[in-house]
This record gives C-alpha cells, sequence and structure tokens, in this order.
C-alpha cells in the first residue's frame, strides 16, 4: 500500500480544520477523519474522495449540532438547567460577571 497523506480540511461555518487522512488502495483511494470515525469512504480518485470526505463532515458535524440542539431544547423544558440560569442571574446581580 501507499503512504498515508494528510488534507487539511477547513470548515468555515465552524471555523475548524480537520485532517483528512487518504491512501491509494489498488486502482481506488481511501479515506477517513480521526475526529470523526464515521467519516470514512472509497472513491476512484483522489479529487472525489477530498470531496466525498469534506461533504461526508461536513453532514455529519450538522447532524451533531442538530442533536445537540434537540438535547438543550429537551433540558430546558425539563428544567435541568434551571439551577445554572438562577446561579448565573445571581452573579450577574451580585456583579461577578464581566463583558467579553
Amino acid at each position: 500500500m501507499e503512504p498515508i497523506q494528510a488534507f487539511e480540511i477547513w470548515d468555515s461555518e465552524y471555523e475548524t480544520t480537520y485532517t483528512a487522512h487518504i491512501q491509494k488502495n489498488g486502482s481506488g483511494w481511501i479515506g477517513w477523519i480521526h475526529e470523526y470515525p464515521k467519516v470514512k469512504c472509497e472513491e476512484s480518485t483522489q479529487k472525489a474522495l477530498l470531496e466525498i470526505l469534506e461533504n461526508t463532515l461536513y453532514d455529519t458535524l450538522e447532524a451533531d449540532w442538530e442533536a445537540w440542539d434537540k438535547q438543550i431544547e429537551e433540558d430546558i423544558k425539563a428544567g435541568r438547567l434551571d439551577r445554572l440560569r438562577k446561579e448565573a442571574l445571581e452573579d450577574l446581580g451580585a456583579g461577578r460577571c464581566k463583558d467579553l
């Protein structure tokens, strides 16, 4: 097998760089992103592989953020964040907060 190559994928929406690892595999290419094990694929060309990896990464990040948003909404509705809200308002009222 050929050596593994690394390519950076810049995600402008989340302002984060991810590293795609790709490798020639027979007549095609395989690729993956370590930070997101679900992001892996095989393609016939290096260009197609990098494009699919980037799209799959974006879709995976979107799904993760949507799940996180849903969980926060459920926690708010269930009152799981009420204590934190109360503490934050107390800190604000007592002058223990500063503008960022």
